[in-house]
């Protein structure tokens, strides 16, 4: 990240889920929900001190957002999409963020917010920000359709990206919609077929662009 004012955004909203832990520590239960089963319902618990685990994982996302271009042998193709990649690393960073200020306010609350609708929600609008944002990530070897026939040739990580985009796009306004009107159990695979569709079509067919653009000639190694 090049931007010091992203920068500085960033650790402010990596840095705020151990806030959040650090300021409501004294009122939380020696025992707390660590995990929601598909239908809402809690089915694990455990020490309060494990939310300080959950609340390090902004932090670790901020220094791998920091840092991954660096490491990267295509950190030139950064270059050209730079603004997207520090939007995501801001965008995930704060969902972490409100998932956490979530987890608290249920302990603190219990039955306040139905978690499977709220975070299912909350992924949908994550898939409609990585829906609008796939098709402009250029090749690299972090982010994105990272397979074989898309790392060899650019035009077929253009096209798979965008069709991508265009379905995680679709995931998103489905997620969200169900987790409106449909049961937390239902809305649970329907967030997860819609992962796995919007990950397997585009792949499936990278493979097909691939193979048609080598027997045509027109393939291409990326530099």
């Amino acid at each position: 990240m090049k931007s010091k004012i992203s920068i500085a955004a960033l650790w402010l909203l990596a840095l705020l889920p151990l806030a959040l832990v650090a300021v409501f520590y004294v009122r939380l239960p020696d025992e707390v929900p660590m995990h929601w089963g598909i239908d809402g319902t809690v089915d694990r618990y455990g020490s309060r001190n494990e939310l300080w685990l959950m609340g390090a994982l902004g932090p670790l996302f901020a220094l791998l957002f920091q840092f991954l271009p660096r490491l990267d042998p295509r950190r030139r193709s950064y270059e050209k999409f730079q603004r997207y990649y520090e939007a995501a690393a801001l965008v995930l960073t704060a969902f972490v963020s409100v998932m956490m200020g979530t987890v608290l306010l249920e302990i603190l609350r219990p039955g306040a917010v139905s978690m499977g609708r709220v975070v299912s929600a909350l992924v949908g609008l994550l898939f409609l920000f990585i829906g609008n944002m796939m098709g402009k990530v250029k090749s690299n070897f972090f982010l994105g359709i990272r397979n074989p026939w898309t790392l060899s040739d650019p035009d077929v990580w253009n096209r798979a990206h965008r069709l991508g985009g265009a379905l995680f796009f679709l995931a998103g306004l489905v997620t969200m919609a169900s987790a409106l009107l449909l049961p937390e159990t239902a809305t649970f695979w329907v967030l997860m077929g819609g992962v796995l569709l919007a990950a397997l079509v585009p792949t499936v067919m990278s493979y097909v662009w691939y193979r048609r653009r080598a027997r045509s000639g027109g393939g291409g190694e990326e530099e």
